[in-house]
C-alpha cells in the first residue's frame, strides 16, 4: 500500500481526498493546505489529518499529490521529487516551459514518476472511443462553459483548450508541423473565447474551439478517418462510431447502402453505440497511477506529456497575441 499526501484541499483538492480514501491501494497520510481555517475544517469534515506544514507531510508519504493552483506546481513537484517521491500534478503541469521541463528532468534524475492530471484521457466515453479511432486525419473538438470567474486569471487556452490539446495529441501519432490561432477577451484581460488549427506532418489538421463565455456547457470531440466518424461527447458520455465498408455479397438489409458510382460498387454504413461503463474519471487516473508506481511502468500521462500539452497552449497563446496586437 502506497502512503500518499495531498496539497491543496480546495473544491478538486476534497474531491480527490474523499476518492483516495476509497482506493485500497494507497493509505491517506493525510494533506496539507496553507489556509489555516480551511484546512482544519476540511479536516473535520472529511476525518483525515491536516499537516502544519508541506515539509513535514514530504517525510512521511511515498507519493505526493498535488491540487494546488498552477502557480504552486513547481514549488511542491520539485521539492518533493527532490525528496524522492512519486508525483501526480493536476494539469497544466506547471505555469512555465521551463519550469515543466525541469520537472520532467528531475523526474528522471530522481527515477521518480511523474503523471499530470489530464482526466480526460480517463473519461469513460473516450476509452470506449480509442479502439475505433485508428489514423483520424481530421479532428473538431468544442469545449464550451458558462462563464465563472474562477479560472479567469489565466486564458481560456490554460483553462480549457489544454484539456482538448492532450486529447488530440494522443490520438495523432506525428509531430505537430503548423499552429494558427485567433482568439476574443471580452470579459477579461486575456481570451475567453478562442480557436486554434493545428497541423501535423502526417497531414491530419485538428481545429480546438474554447469558450468561458456560452449559454450552455459543451464537450465534444469529432474524429474523421478514413470510412470512419466517431463523435464523442465528453461532457454526456456518449460516443457514436459511423463506419463504411464496402458490400460484398448481399448487402446487408438493416444497414444503410449508398452507391459510389462510376463502377466504384456499394458502400454500406454502419452506426454503433458502444457500451460507456460507469467510472469516475478522477478515481480513475489515482488508479492508474498506483498501478504504474508498483508495476515500475510509465504512467497514462507523463512528466513528457504535460510539457508538450504547455508547449503547444503556449505556442497557441503565443499566436493569439500576436493577431490581438494586429486588430488594435
Amino acid at each position: 500500500m502506497l502512503k500518499i499526501g495531498v496539497v491543496g484541499a480546495g473544491h478538486l483538492g476534497k474531491i480527490h481526498i474523499k476518492l483516495i480514501q476509497e482506493l485500497d491501494v494507497y493509505h491517506l497520510v493525510g494533506f496539507f493546505d496553507a489556509d489555516v481555517e480551511n484546512a482544519q475544517k476540511v479536516a473535520q469534515d472529511l476525518g483525515v489529518t491536516a499537516f502544519e506544514s508541506f515539509e513535514i507531510l514530504l517525510e512521511q508519504c511515498d507519493v505526493i499529490d498535488i491540487v494546488t493552483p498552477t502557480l504552486s506546481h513547481h514549488y511542491y513537484a520539485t521539492r518533493a521529487l527532490r525528496a524522492s517521491k512519486h508525483v501526480f500534478i493536476e494539469k497544466p503541469i506547471s505555469t512555465t516551459i521551463e519550469e515543466a521541463r525541469e520537472i520532467v528532468q528531475l523526474s528522471t534524475e530522481a527515477g521518480k514518476w511523474v503523471q499530470i492530471g489530464h482526466v480526460e484521457r480517463f473519461n469513460p466515453a473516450f476509452t470506449a472511443a480509442l479502439p475505433f479511432c485508428k489514423n483520424p486525419m481530421f479532428i473538431e473538438t468544442h469545449r464550451l462553459a458558462q462563464f465563472n470567474p474562477r479560472g479567469t486569471d489565466v486564458s481560456v487556452v490554460l483553462d480549457l483548450m489544454i484539456h482538448d490539446i492532450d486529447i488530440v495529441l494522443h490520438s495523432v501519432k506525428s509531430p505537430v508541423k503548423k499552429i494558427s490561432a485567433s482568439g476574443v477577451a471580452v470579459v477579461s484581460d486575456t481570451p475567453d473565447i478562442a480557436n486554434a488549427r493545428i497541423e501535423f506532418d502526417n497531414g491530419c489538421v485538428a481545429n480546438l474551439t474554447a469558450s468561458r463565455l456560452s449559454l450552455k456547457n459543451m464537450r465534444k470531440t469529432r474524429f474523421f478517418q478514413k470510412d470512419a466518424y466517431i463523435s464523442v461527447d465528453f461532457l454526456e458520455k456518449e460516443v457514436e462510431v459511423i463506419r463504411m465498408s464496402n458490400v460484398v455479397g448481399e448487402p446487408d438489409p438493416l444497414a444503410i447502402t449508398i452507391e459510389l458510382g462510376q463502377d466504384k460498387g456499394l458502400k454500406q454504413i454502419f452506426m454503433e453505440h458502444p457500451d460507456i461503463l460507469p467510472t469516475n474519471a478522477i478515481k480513475a487516473e489515482l488508479e492508474s497511477f498506483s498501478n504504474a508506481i508498483m508495476h515500475n511502468t510509465p504512467p497514462s500521462v507523463t512528466a513528457g506529456d504535460g510539457l508538450l500539452a504547455l508547449d503547444i497552449a503556449y505556442r497557441i497563446i503565443e499566436k493569439l497575441t500576436l493577431t490581438s496586437h494586429l486588430l488594435v
